[in-house]
C-alpha cells in the first residue's frame, strides 16, 4: 500500500440496517425488545423505534447485529446463568466481570463461570473446574494473611471477630494493594 492511499481498515459489515434486520435477529436470539436493548446498551424506545421506523439505521448496532446473525452463539457466551448455590461470587477485573462463582458452602460445592480467555484474568486460572480447596485458597489469596504481623487489629479494624477470609472479603470486596481485581458477594 503505497503511503498516499488510505490505511484505514475497512470492515464487511452493512453501511446500514432496515428494522426488520433487527427484529428478525432479535427474534432469531429469541430475546425481547427490552432484553436486546439492554444487550445493546440502548432504550427500549430505542428498539421500538428502529423496528417500526422505515429510517435506515446506522451506528455500532450495525456491527453487533451483523455479528449475532453469524454467531448468535454469541449471546449464551456472555449471558449470565441463573444462580446454582444460595451464594454467588462476581470476581472482576476493574470494571470487566472476568468468573462467576457460585457456592454451596454447607454441601462444599463450586461451580465457575469463566467471562474471558485470558487465564491471568480468571479467579482459578487455568483450572476450569476448581474444586472446595481450590475454592478456600482463592478466598485466602483475596485478603491478608491469617498469619500477618499486627491480624487483630485488623479483624478489630474491620469489625470481625475472628480471621475468616469471607467475612474479611464482605468488608473489603477483595481488595488488596496494588491490584484492580475485586470480588461482589450476592447471597
Amino acid at each position: 500500500m503505497s503511503k498516499n492511499s488510505s490505511s484505514k481498515k475497512q470492515f464487511a459489515f452493512p453501511l446500514k440496517l432496515e428494522g426488520k434486520d433487527i427484529r428478525i435477529c432479535r427474534q432469531r436470539l429469541g430475546m425481547t425488545q427490552a432484553e436486546f436493548a439492554h444487550y445493546a446498551n440502548v432504550s427500549i424506545k430505542t428498539v421500538e423505534r428502529w423496528e417500526s421506523g422505515f429510517q435506515p439505521i446506522s451506528g455500532p448496532v450495525v456491527p453487533l447485529v451483523s455479528i449475532l446473525t453469524e454467531q448468535p452463539q454469541l449471546i449464551e457466551a456472555f449471558t449470565i446463568p441463573e444462580k446454582e448455590y444460595p451464594m454467588r461470587l462476581w470476581y472482576y477485573f476493574k470494571k470487566q466481570l472476568c468468573t462467576l462463582i457460585d457456592v454451596d458452602e454447607r454441601r462444599k460445592k463450586i461451580k465457575i463461570h469463566n467471562y474471558t480467555d485470558d487465564d491471568i484474568l480468571r479467579a482459578f486460572g487455568i483450572k476450569e473446574k476448581p474444586d472446595f480447596d481450590d475454592y478456600k485458597a482463592f478466598l485466602e489469596s483475596r485478603c491478608f494473611p491469617a498469619s500477618r504481623d499486627k491480624m487483630k487489629l485488623m479483624l478489630e479494624h474491620l469489625g470481625i471477630p475472628y480471621y475468616d477470609p469471607l467475612l474479611i472479603i464482605e468488608r473489603t470486596q477483595g481488595r488488596m494493594a496494588e491490584d484492580d481485581f475485586w470480588i461482589k458477594i450476592e447471597k
